[in-house]
């Protein structure tokens, strides 16, 4: 294997590394907001999207071979939307404070 080979493979475990790492915080950052969402008892979406995207990550079957983790991020940010979507069109919840005066007024 001459040198210009070598330096191509270095560089192809390199960025295979990255989108790995970048895949494995995406599934660190979904368990997580499915956690916070289900502690504060607000709706995080379909239950087959957030275990389908976690087993789509963990399978050895993908659509893309597995040194291309694209497709397993691409599945990630998907689930995360989908968890998140439900809360976008939800108006804020306004909190009744009391003011100076011993009256509740409106505080958001």
């Amino acid at each position: 294997m001459d040198s210009t080979t070598a330096v191509l493979a270095v560089v192809a475990l390199v960025l295979a590394a990255l989108v790995l790492a970048a895949a494995v915080a995406l599934l660190v950052r979904l368990v997580r907001a499915r956690r916070g969402l289900r502690r504060a008892g607000l709706p995080t979406g379909p239950r087959w999207v957030f275990w389908g995207a976690v087993l789509y990550f963990v399978l050895p079957a993908d659509v893309l071979p597995d040194p291309v983790y694209l497709d397993d991020v691409g599945v990630l940010l998907l689930a995360l939307r989908s968890m998140r979507a439900p809360l976008a069109g939800k108006p804020r919840r306004t909190v009744r404070a009391p003011s100076a005066a011993g009256r509740p007024t409106d505080a958001v």
